[in-house]
């Protein structure tokens, strides 16, 4: 009864990521602090692509605003979905929350082990990227003190007093000011990451379930085994439901942070070779790491959910499935072909996530990136 009650925020599998939701009231709540987070953010990257334009800052810094402005769009991006599509979300990670208690209260002590070994890493994920987003917070507010010229963290154009921004005191005030923009845009994005990541580790845990429970069947009795085989058949379907919904949810923003990812790396590879200084190199470095290793996470669990759908029918064959009697046999086989159908992150709702298009995309970033480098030789 105490679980079922259980408020979704303090799930273990989520650990501080829906509470930092919740806080900006991005998820479950709605008040001023959605607006005081997204408002600045949703002006600044419009008036970024103008100063961009209109700038005439040295190449490091105008390089620099530009990986800034892609990111500070991905950034709204995740807002105004969450905003927008907040009771859809709500609903799925209600989903998530059944199918949790029910693991949670499993006498199986495998299924308990796997449960605390993926609520572990994600936790563990998820602190790292609030650690990596805290890093690069301070890097965005420390870059401009080491450039040879006065400029603010995050470009802007100001209308009627952009020549004046650079002068006192009107400089001091908006690098203040952006310097407290900072965390709140860490709150926007990484949680939103953390987010999916562990809706990608609920499904690779539900997939491991299933394995655990094909590879049992040879204990049970022989009256038993095709009711567990049918219980299989409707949890996969549950698992497949699942990921349809998480797709439905995040296929078309995985698609804007595809392209964002590869526009973003490349400016960061260029922003490395023209960096004047020691400082903004390790700084540029810093940003790479960052949302490198943000990208790496998603694509590695949707790599991994990817393979360990595949592996429920390897399960299913493992079994003694040679000593059940014909009938049982049929259903053990409808599930192995039902598996033989991988279940995958879409990218656009089209191409599925893992390490080979991280690949490819990699490929094509380090080509424009060779071709900027020839160009500004």
């Amino acid at each position: 009864m105490e679980l079922k009650s259980m408020d979704p925020v303090e799930m273990p599998i989520f650990g501080s990521t829906l509470k930092l939701m919740k806080f900006w009231s991005y998820l479950f709540v709605h008040n001023w602090r959605r607006y005081v987070a997204m408002t600045p953010y949703i002006i600044i990257n419009c008036t970024q692509y103008v100063d961009i334009y209109l700038s005439t800052e040295s190449l490091d810094f105008i390089i620099r605003n530009v990986y800034l402005a892609v990111l500070f769009t991905n950034t709204v991006v995740r807002g105004v979905l969450l905003c927008v599509q907040r009771f859809s979300y709500e609903r799925f990670i209600n989903i998530l929350k059944s199918f949790y208690i029910e693991l949670l209260q499993s006498d199986d002590p495998i299924i308990n082990i796997l449960v605390k070994e993926t609520t572990r890493l994600s936790v563990l994920i998820s602190r790292i990227n609030l650690l990596m987003g805290c890093c690069t917070c301070i890097g965005f507010v420390t870059y401009p003190i080491f450039g040879s010229e006065r400029v603010l963290p995050y470009g802007m154009y100001l209308p009627t007093i952009d020549e004046y921004k650079y002068a006192s005191p009107y400089y001091e005030i908006f690098f203040v000011i952006q310097a407290i923009m900072a965390p709140m845009g860490c709150c926007m994005y990484i949680p939103y990451t953390n987010m999916v990541v562990t809706f990608t580790l609920f499904a690779i845990l539900m997939c491991r379930v299933l394995q655990h429970k094909l590879r049992s069947l040879e204990k049970l009795k022989n009256e038993q085994v095709r009711g567990e085989i049918i219980w299989c058949i409707k949890y996969q379907l549950k698992l497949s439901g699942f990921v349809d919904s998480m797709n439905a949810l995040n296929t078309h923003l995985h698609l804007v942070e595809f392209l964002c990812f590869g526009a973003m790396l490349c400016v960061l590879l260029f922003s490395l070779i023209i960096a004047q200084t020691i400082a903004q190199t390790v700084i540029v470095i810093a940003y790479m790491v960052m949302i490198f290793a943000n990208s790496v996470v998603l694509y590695y669990v949707a790599n991994e959910l990817y393979f360990q759908s595949f592996d429920i029918a390897i399960a299913a064959y493992e079994s003694n499935w040679m000593d059940f009697d014909v009938d049982t046999q049929k259903t053990l086989k409808f599930l192995i072909m039902r598996s033989q159908k991988p279940l995958a992150i879409l990218v656009g709702g089209t191409y599925p996530m893992n390490l080979k298009m991280l690949q490819s995309l990699l490929n094509a970033i380090y080509s424009f990136f060779t071709l900027l480098r020839r160009v500004y030789g």
